[in-house]
């Protein structure tokens, strides 16, 4: 088992972070088309460069394939995007968890259908967290949960994904909450702060999208 498998996408490369903080041994590196070139230009070898590489130049793909572990293409026209083809070779290692990046920032259809694939990722019991240079996006089921103190990502916001979630209760946060209820829209969980070192929140029903964020200077 690959604990961790870290996918990097094609988004847009000023709201892809030091990829460099996230990399130890026990990390799987997967490029998904123009993530694979990014993996190169921050100095990391690719473990595994998947997708049909449309978006880079033919000597960077040259360059990819020369380069990288594992090189798998694939036609342009084919019924999944280059993300989900690395989101099922990372599947297939049974991963504990697994870290998404360059998959925010430019079209908003992209952004929202890759925070979409963080659902699936959760019912098969893979825990999934997008991070980008300003945020870390993750989705959670009923029951309690801990959060540590990040002073890189001091604010913390909990959106309802489903019409309603219902008991969520806030203790350790500027803003305490108790068997309060979000409906779909909800703005009242927006933009709170951890005043000791750890948190809890829980909640009974819903699922909630957890955004640790900073304001970038």
């Amino acid at each position: 088992m690959t604990k961790t498998i870290a996918i990097v996408g094609g988004s847009p490369k000023g709201y892809i972070p030091d990829l460099k903080e996230f990399d130890d041994d026990h990390v799987m590196w997967i490029g998904a088309d123009q993530g694979a070139e990014v993996l190169l230009h921050q100095g990391i070898t690719p473990d595994l460069a998947i997708g049909d590489f449309d978006s880079v130049s033919a000597p960077s793909r040259k360059n990819i394939q020369a380069r990288a572990r594992i090189f798998k293409d694939y036609p342009d026209e084919k019924d999944e995007t280059d993300l989900e083809l690395a989101i099922r070779e990372a599947q297939k290692r049974n991963p504990e968890h697994i870290l998404l990046f360059g998959v925010t920032g430019g079209r908003a259809d992209h952004t929202l259908a890759n925070i979409q694939t963080l659902f699936p990722l959760r019912k098969k019991g893979i825990n999934a967290t997008i991070i980008d240079r300003q945020n870390r996006v993750s989705l959670v089921e009923p029951g309690k949960h801990t959060l540590k103190t990040n002073r890189s990502y001091p604010y913390v916001s909990f959106l309802p994904v489903t019409l309603e979630v219902t008991g969520i209760t806030l203790e350790g946060f500027y803003y305490p909450l108790h068997e309060a209820d979000l409906p779909y829209g909800s703005t009242l969980c927006v933009s709170n702060q951890l005043i000791e070192d750890t948190g809890t929140f829980s909640f009974r029903s819903g699922i909630l999208l957890v955004i640790r964020s900073k304001d970038l200077t």
